[in-house]
């Protein structure tokens, strides 16, 4: 009973483990075409990093920024094709294109592939417009989060805890019930 109950006790961290390490997956570890920071209209791909070297030098973000401030915005256009059309970005506050524009970059070629500025963003919801002026225009959106909890991100990576201490509750909880563990537990005294 003790080897049984050790097997599933075993077997239950090794799925808890497996659970938990997929929520977390590190941006730096990922293909492009999974990345969360990259948007793709045809072959054309753009990326995003967003940088507050004011907080932490060596820390980049995709979406969601923790502080509010002084944030370095940076596009990566990938494909070659973006390099050789106009492009231009705008930074709007609320999760709408419509928005108040907070900063607009012209419209310019970009032949390095880079299109950076800096934008004081307070805590809220923004959105980061990349426009490509080829024919069609091109439109990428990025959706900002400023010092805003994702709930959703912290319930998926409290669910696989939860639920290991749930099983392991539940198999302790047999453990003590079962006639062997009694037996065992009273001839100890």
């Amino acid at each position: 009973m003790i080897k049984q109950l050790t097997q599933a006790g075993i077997a239950a961290f090794v799925l808890v483990a497996m659970l938990y390490a997929g929520s977390a997956v590190a941006h730096g570890k990922v293909s492009l075409e999974e990345d969360p920071c990259v948007r793709k209209i045809g072959e054309n791909m753009v990326h995003l990093s967003a940088y507050q070297p004011q907080y932490d030098e060596s820390g980049h973000y995709c979406t969601d920024i923790p502080l509010a401030g002084d944030t370095y915005l940076v596009i990566d256009l990938i494909d070659s094709a973006l390099r050789n059309m106009p492009v231009t970005v705008k930074v709007s506050r609320g999760g709408e294109a419509d928005g108040e524009t907070v900063m607009q970059l012209p419209v310019e070629y970009h032949p390095d592939g880079v299109v950076n500025g800096i934008s004081k963003l307070e805590k809220g919801a923004y959105s980061v417009i990349v426009t490509a002026e080829g024919i069609p225009p091109l439109k990428y959106q990025f959706q900002l989060r400023v010092e805003m909890v994702d709930y959703m991100k912290l319930l998926r990576a409290s669910i696989a805890p939860v639920m290991g201490l749930l099983l392991l509750a539940w198999l302790i909880y047999r453990l003590t019930q079962s006639k062997r563990f009694r037996e065992w537990r009273t001839s100890r005294r």
